[in-house]
Order: structure tokens, then C-alpha cells, then sequence
């Protein structure tokens, strides 16, 4: 029974769920993880050689990061432009949302954390006012702007003092913008 176990983890699989699916890799990550004998390491009982073969491997897929961030990017401005040009239809703002919203998950990995702030403050204006005539389209661009302007600056880390300082004000105009049309602030700013 053990070994019919075992082929199933080596065999990827697709799970259906209605409108999308779950791809299940073929490996599971606790084959190439192991506890490590004996007293506590300082490490939890994983061994220090699995993790530093990981962080091989995503040092190996670091240098492919700009460009990730540049299609993000791209994706992002796009989704603005066809906004602005046909107004912000349930279609275009799902796509202004989305590009965000992958933008505020990824860019802190890729090594921008400041568009990853400054993509949730975006998406916080994008959730939390639903009326597209009572959003300030203006501060919507300055956000798709001042991402674009972070990545193309290569504005890395949280302690460039311009892309701190925009992303601070764009926060704050964010804030005060839910607020006046909400009556209340962003879960988180």
C-alpha cells in the first residue's frame, strides 16, 4: 500500500473546480526536505543543505525577475490605457484590478517592494470605491505611474528616499480618498 502511495505523489494531477483548475506538481516538496537527526539545530529539523539549495535555485531565477516585473508592469499600464480610452467598464477595471493585485503579490519577491505597496494602495481604491464615477481616475494613473517608474528606475529595496517618498504620498492620498468617499480607510494602508 505504501508504494501505491508513493507513485501517486510522483504523478502531477489536474483538479477541475467549476471555472478554473489546480495543478498538483508532480513532487512533493517533504521528499526533498529531511529532519535532521539528533538535538535541535537552530533550524527546526530541516536540513541547512536543503535550504540552501533552494535559495540556489531562486538566486538561479533571480536574474529572470526584472523581466518578470517588466511584463507585470506592461500588463499593468495596458490595463490603464484601454480604462482610460473606453472608461472603466466591470471589464477593464477587472483587468486594472487583477494586474494590481498580481503586482502587490509579486513585486516584494522580485525585489520591489515599494510597487508592491504602492499596487495595494491601487487595489485598496480599486475594492473599496465601487462607483467608477466617484473614483479619482487621476490618483488611479498616478499609481499605474509610479509602479511603472519604480521598476524602470530599478528602484529596489524600501529605502530608494523618491520612490519611498511617492509611494508614502500616494498612500496617504489613498487613505484620505476612501475615507472621504467611504467614511471609513482601507484594511490596510
Amino acid at each position: 500500500m505504501k508504494k501505491r502511495q508513493e507513485a501517486k505523489l510522483d504523478e502531477a494531477s489536474v483538479k477541475n473546480f467549476g471555472d478554473y483548475e489546480v495543478i498538483v506538481p508532480k513532487h512533493n516538496l517533504r521528499t526533498y526536505v529531511h529532519k535532521v537527526d539528533g538535538p535541535d539545530d537552530g533550524f527546526g529539523g530541516i536540513d541547512p543543505e536543503a535550504i540552501e539549495r533552494a535559495e540556489a535555485a531562486l538566486a538561479q531565477l533571480a536574474a529572470e525577475f526584472d523581466g518578470w516585473m517588466e511584463k507585470e508592469v506592461e500588463r499593468l499600464v495596458t490595463a490603464r490605457d484601454a480604462a482610460a480610452a473606453h472608461g472603466l467598464t466591470a471589464e477593464n477595471r477587472t483587468a486594472l484590478f487583477s494586474a494590481a493585485h498580481d503586482i502587490k503579490g509579486e513585486a516584494t519577491t522580485f525585489g520591489y517592494p515599494l510597487a508592491s505597496r504602492a499596487a495595494e494602495s491601487l487595489t485598496a481604491l480599486l475594492l473599496g470605491i465601487e462607483d467608477a464615477k466617484l473614483l479619482p481616475w487621476p490618483l488611479v494613473s498616478q499609481h499605474v505611474d509610479a509602479i511603472r517608474a519604480i521598476v524602470r528606475e530599478e528602484a529596489k529595496g524600501e529605502d530608494h528616499p523618491v520612490a519611498l517618498e511617492l509611494v508614502e504620498k500616494l498612500v496617504l492620498l489613498s487613505t484620505e480618498t476612501l475615507v472621504d468617499v467611504t467614511g471609513v480607510p482601507p484594511l490596510s494602508p
